[in-house]
C-alpha cells in the first residue's frame, strides 16, 4: 500500500473512528486514501482551527484521542492555536499535517512551512516523516505519546513523497521513545508522609485540578474526600469531577471562584493538591497564596511539582493510582491514630457559605440577566449533557451557574483562553457523544470567530445547541475597562445588540446556515426557547439571548493581588485603580 493508505490503516488499527480535517495539495494522497477508509469517518470542517478544536472537544467529552488533519503551510499554521490550546489543557490530540516533497524542503517551496519547528514548544513531540516505511511506527508512537503520561497534543508531519511511496504494511509498531517513561505508581514513602500530614491538619482542603479528570479518577476522588471529610474545590478545568451537589464541595476557586472556595484555600493549613498546577488564576499573587499551608502536590508531570509553590510532600504519579494509594494509607492511619478535629474549620466554611452565596443582581436596563439564562440552560437540560464554553464572561458564568455532577460534562479553553473554541469543540463533543445533548455557550465575540462550523454541523447531521450570550461587546475586557480604566471602553463594542443595526443579525446568520434560529429578549421567553432547542434534534439550534452589557462576573480577585482581597460584588469593593 501507499504511505497515505498506511496512515489510514494505522489510525483504524489504533481504534480511531472519527477525524476532522480540510484537504490541500500536500495532503492530497492522504485524502485520496480516505475515500476507501472502511472504519474511519472524516468530517470536513470549514477552517483548520475548527478541526483542531473539534478534536479537542471530541477528546474532552470522551477521554479518547482526538485527531485532526491539515495540509502544509497555512493549513498547518491554522492548527497552531488549537494545538497550543490542547497543550495548555493537557488534551490528548493527534495532529497530522502534509508537508511538501522532501527534496523541496528548505527551498521556500509553495506552501512550505516548518510546522515541526513551529510546534515544538506547544506539543509533547513533533515528528517529521520523510519515508513511507516509517509511517506506521510514527503514527503509533504519536498516539501513545498523546494518550499516556500527562496527555497532550502530538504532531506528525508527513512529506508528500512519503505519502505516495509504496510499502509492505506490517502492523508491529515499535514505539521507541528514549527518555519517555511516565511514572504511574507513586513512591510509598511519599504516600505515607502525605497521610501523616492529612491526619495532623486542622484546616485541610482538597485542591483538585483537571489532571483528575484526564486520569478518569472521579470515583476514587470522592471516596478519598469522604474518607478524610475535608472540603473540596475544583478548578475551572476540573468542574464536575467532584459533584457540585456534594456537601463537601465548595465550588470553583480562583479569580472568579466562590468566596468559600477562594478563602478555604487562602486560610487552610494543608493543601491536598491533585492534578492541579497552581495556575496564577487560582493563586492570585503567588507570594501571598495560602501563607499558612503545607502542601501535598501530586501530579503525573514531575516538572509541575515545585514549579510555582514548594511541595512539602511531592508525589509523582497517575492521579488515580495516587488517590487509591492515599485511600489505603489514610484508612490505615485512621485505625492507628487520632485525626485532628476539623469541625471548627467546617464551622468557618459554612459561615462563609451563608454569608456569600453565589448569586447575581438583576439588570437595571431591562435586558436579560446572562446568569439567569445560563442557569436555566443547566436546570432544564440536566447533568447528563455536555456543556462547552468559549472564553470570557459567559465562560465564567457557565462554570458558576450550571451544576456539574459528572466528569467530562464540561469543556472549555482554560489555560490558553482561546476565543472561538466553543462551536467547533461542541461539534467534536457531539461526534464523540451522539446520545448526549451538547450545548455550546458562546459570547457574541467568540461566536464570530468560528461560527462557520455550523455549516459542518448541518451538512454532517451534528445537532448541537448554541446559546449566544449577546451583550454586544467583548464582555470580560469591558468589565476590566469598567473597573480599572474608568469606563473608557476602547474597542470593545461589537454592534451586535438590540435594535435594527445588528452586525451581524445572528438569527439570519443561523437561518442561512440551516439552523433553527431564535432570538430571546424577554425573561418570559427564556424557558420556552430552551425547551424548543431541547426538542429539536434534526438540525443545530442557535438561540441568541440579548443580555445586558452591564452584567459583571462576581466574585473577583483582581490580578496581582492576594486572594484574601476577593470581592463579592462592586458595592463591597475598594477603589479599583491601575497599578
Amino acid at each position: 500500500m501507499t504511505g497515505a493508505q498506511a496512515v489510514v490503516r494505522s489510525l483504524e488499527l489504533l481504534g480511531v473512528t472519527d477525524v476532522f480535517g480540510l484537504p490541500g495539495g500536500a495532503v492530497l494522497p492522504l485524502y485520496d486514501a480516505l475515500m476507501d477508509a472502511q472504519e474511519l469517518r472524516h468530517i470536513l470542517v470549514r477552517h483548520e482551527q475548527g478541526a483542531g478544536h473539534a478534536a479537542e472537544g471530541f477528546a474532552a467529552a470522551s477521554g479518547r484521542v482526538g485527531v485532526c488533519i491539515a495540509t502544509s503551510g497555512p493549513g498547518a499554521t491554522n492548527l497552531v492555536t488549537a494545538i497550543a490550546d490542547a497543550y495548555m489543557d493537557s488534551v490528548p490530540m493527534l495532529a497530522i499535517t502534509g508537508q511538501v516533497f522532501s527534496h523541496l524542503m528548505g527551498s521556500d517551496a509553495f506552501q512550505e512551512v516548518d510546522i515541526v519547528g513551529i510546534t515544538m514548544p506547544i506539543t509533547k513531540h513533533s515528528f517529521l516523516v520523510k519515508r513511507a516505511e516509517d509511517i506506521p511506527d510514527a503514527i503509533a508512537a504519536a498516539y501513545s505519546l498523546a494518550s499516556t503520561g500527562r496527555p497532550g497534543p502530538v504532531l506528525v508531519d508527513i512529506t508528500k513523497d512519503a505519502q505516495e511511496g509504496q510499502i509492505d504494511f506490517i502492523w508491529d509498531p515499535r514505539i521507541e521513545l528514549p527518555g519517555y517513561r511516565p511514572i504511574m505508581k507513586a513512591n510509598s514513602k511519599q504516600i505515607q508522609a502525605a497521610a501523616e500530614l492529612i491526619a495532623e491538619a486542622s484546616r485541610p482542603v482538597f485542591y483538585v485540578g483537571g489532571g483528575v479528570v484526564r486520569a478518569g479518577a472521579a470515583a476514587e476522588l470522592r471516596q478519598l474526600a469522604e474518607l478524610v471529610g475535608a472540603p473540596v474545590v475544583t478548578t475551572l478545568m476540573a468542574r464536575g469531577v467532584f459533584p457540585d451537589s456534594h456537601p463537601q464541595h465548595l465550588g470553583m476557586p480562583g479569580m472568579h471562584g466562590t468566596v468559600p472556595a477562594v478563602l478555604a484555600l487562602q486560610e487552610s493549613d494543608l493543601l491536598i493538591t491533585i492534578g492541579a498546577r497552581f495556575d496564577d488564576r487560582v493563586t492570585g499573587k503567588t507570594a501571598l497564596f495560602a501563607p499558612d499551608a503545607q502542601v501535598i502536590h501530586a501530579d503525573i508531570d514531575p516538572a509541575e511539582i515545585g514549579k510555582i509553590r514548594h511541595a512539602d510532600v511531592p508525589i509523582v504519579g497517575d492521579a488515580g493510582e495516587v488517590i487509591s494509594d492515599l485511600i489505603a494509607a489514610v484508612s490505615g492511619a485512621k485505625r492507628s491514630r487520632e485525626f485532628a478535629d476539623i469541625a471548627p474549620w467546617w464551622a468557618r466554611l459554612n459561615e462563609l457559605r451563608e454569608r456569600f452565596p453565589l448569586g447575581y443582581q438583576a439588570t437595571s436596563d431591562g435586558l436579560l440577566s446572562p446568569q439567569h439564562v445560563i442557569q436555566r440552560i443547566g436546570e432544564l437540560t440536566g447533568p447528563e449533557a455536555v456543556y462547552v464554553a468559549g472564553v470570557g464572561q459567559h465562560q465564567m458564568w457557565a462554570a458558576q451557574f450550571i451544576g456539574y455532577e459528572r466528569p467530562n460534562a464540561w469543556a472549555n479553553s482554560g489555560g490558553a483562553g482561546t476565543m472561538g473554541y466553543a462551536v467547533p469543540a461542541a461539534m467534536g463533543a457531539k461526534v464523540s457523544q451522539p446520545e448526549r445533548v451538547v450545548w455550546a455557550i458562546d459570547g457574541d465575540g467568540c461566536f464570530q470567530m468560528t461560527n462557520q462550523e455550523l455549516a459542518t454541523c448541518v451538512v454532517n447531521d451534528i445537532p448541537i445547541k448554541v446559546a449566544v450570550i449577546n451583550n454586544s461587546s467583548l464582555g470580560m475586557v469591558r468589565q476590566w475597562q469598567t473597573l480599572i480604566y474608568d469606563g473608557r471602553y476602547s474597542n470593545t463594542e461589537l454592534n451586535t445588540g438590540h435594535g435594527s443595526a445588528r452586525v451581524p443579525d445572528f438569527v439570519k446568520l443561523g437561518e442561512a446556515y440551516g439552523c433553527l434560529s431564535i432570538r430571546v429578549e424577554h425573561e418570559d421567553q427564556v424557558d420556552d426557547a430552551i425547551k424548543l432547542a431541547l426538542e429539536t434534534n434534526d438540525r443545530p439550534v442557535l438561540i441568541e439571548f440579548v443580555v445586558s452589557a452591564d452584567a459583571m462576573v462576581w466574585p473577583m480577585v483582581r490580578q496581582g493581588t492576594s486572594n484574601s482581597e476577593v470581592q463579592y460584588a462592586l458595592e463591597h469593593s475598594p477603589e479599583w485603580e491601575e497599578e
